[in-house]
């Protein structure tokens, strides 16, 4: 049994396993929740998409908010009953690796220091950003790929509390090239609360509900305003429109979809079909399956306790490619993709937009990939191809990382942690380092080595000047 415990603590599911697997042993939601039926909050066991739990109105507490940490005292407590009760393992004889978002301040690093050392006793600790590890991870499924010869990627991460586009060169992320978008699946989830608590029924203390609506029902448009002029049609013509049935605590106590195929319509209309020939070409489909419908209707009345949606489904996951629809002073994810390859050097931008890389949740809508495409292809130059890759699981991908293993970084106590983390940045082979990115650089931008003369006949100096801006030293 592996003494190196992996530990991917996201804002919305805390994914966690033993060093060597494949796929983390325990994935939960990272807060503690309490029940209608109950007068204390308890710890989650599983996701809550597939517990049988009335969750209707559960109150939550989250020790992460917009993504880090502001109470540690709940973190404590969640990581006690993952390490105690789900995980078996003993923190004093292990290692953990960490994830942490990026840019986190250094007072919330001392915080989980303080946990990590003082409060669980871990012998070792290494804490990665995510997207150095799935940059890692994409190189090693990929071995003959892009990313791994090149060594260099832009990881677009799609979380809980928000998106990051972070270039990563040889396995470390340049941090003055990463883009933010304050937009996560949290704030889509309660704008999908407003929208419904506004139209229909309040549902603004239905978190757990509206999760699971968002996950079953939203897509991604690939041209907005035409499917705005579907949604106001009447009847059958209306390709959106779908019922969600809410739990009644009797029969069952998960909500679902009333008509699943109802719901699959919009897969109908492509990029370049109109809505009157998707309808023509439907309509005899829907009439032969009307009587079904009908039927398995009158078996259970269910035309109470539930709402219909209908532009609300593409409305919600717009707010990514376009938040300045909603007031917001940001730019949309292309955008962002653009900025973050333009802060980095030159020589990179073509090696940067073949190997864009999607993690994240939030990625998983229907046609996310093709739409970020279709936005990003008119704002990057003619001459660069645009490459996008989606991972195995966008949910899971970063914890997948624990089959490359942990290496030991020694230390047990805080203050040799601290020490071992001033070496591990101040110390690097910059040489061979430099002499591999170099090669493989121009090597995928068909570049001679007349091209690199201008680099070999300047001093030392004046190179590190020049390959700074791209290794982040």
């Amino acid at each position: 049994m592996s003494n190196i415990v992996v530990l991917d603590n996201g804002g919305g599911l805390i994914k966690a396993g033993l060093g060597g697997e494949r796929n983390p042993a325990v994935v939960i939601p990272n807060c503690l929740y309490r029940p209608l039926s109950s007068k204390k909050f308890l710890h989650p066991t599983t996701t809550f998409s597939s517990s049988t739990e009335d969750l209707t109105s559960a109150a939550i507490r989250r020790p992460i908010d917009r993504g880090y940490l502001i109470n540690p005292d709940l973190q404590r407590d969640i990581w006690s009953h993952l390490f105690n009760s789900l995980l078996h393992v003993t923190p004093s004889t292990s290692s953990l690796l960490l994830t942490e978002p990026l840019f986190s301040l250094p007072s919330i690093q001392r915080a989980t220091d303080e946990l990590v050392f003082e409060d669980f006793g871990f012998s070792s600790l290494v804490v990665a950003d995510s997207p150095s590890l799935v940059h890692l991870y994409e190189t090693s499924r990929r071995p003959d790929g892009l990313v791994s010869e090149a060594q260099c990627s832009l990881v677009v991460d799609c979380g809980f509390s928000f998106t990051h586009a972070a270039p990563v060169f040889q396995n470390y992320t340049l941090n003055y090239g990463v883009k933010r978008i304050d937009l996560g699946g949290k704030a889509l989830t309660n704008y999908l609360k407003e929208l419904v608590s506004y139209r229909a029924i309040n549902v603004m203390d239905e978190t757990f509900l509206m999760d699971d609506v968002k996950e079953k029902l939203c897509f991604v448009s690939l041209d907005v305003e035409r499917d705005l002029q579907v949604a106001r049609k009447h009847g059958k013509d209306n390709l959106f429109r779908c019922t969600y049935v809410l739990p009644d605590g009797v029969t069952h106590t998960k909500g679902f979809v009333k008509d699943p195929e109802a719901a699959k319509r919009h897969l109908a209309l492509t990029d370049a079909a109109s809505p009157s020939d998707v309808v023509e070409t439907k309509k005899e489909a829907d009439q032969l399956e009307v009587t079904d419908r009908t039927t398995d209707r009158k078996r259970v009345d269910l035309t109470k306790n539930e709402f219909d949606l209908t532009n609300e489904r593409f409305l919600v996951p717009e707010m990514i490619f376009q938040p300045a629809d909603l007031g917001m002073n940001e730019a949309g994810l292309a955008e962002c993709i653009v900025r973050a390859v333009n802060a980095c050097h030159p020589y990179l931008h073509p090696v940067l937009y073949q190997s864009i890389i999607l993690t994240g949740g939030s990625t998983l809508f229907p046609r996310f990939v093709e739409r970020l495409e279709k936005d990003l292809r008119p704002l990057v130059p003619d001459d660069y191809q645009v490459n996008i890759t989606t991972q195995e699981d966008p949910i899971l991908g970063v914890p997948s990382m624990r089959s490359l293993g942990l290496h030991d970084v020694g230390g047990g106590s805080f203050a040799e942690y601290s020490k071992i983390l001033k070496r591990k940045e101040r110390c690097c082979c910059i040489s061979s380092a430099l002499t591999k990115a170099w090669a493989s650089i121009f090597s995928k931008l068909n570049r001679t080595q007349t091209d690199m003369a201008p680099l070999q006949n300047k001093s030392v100096c004046a190179v590190l000047r020049n390959v700074a801006p791209l290794t982040g030293l």
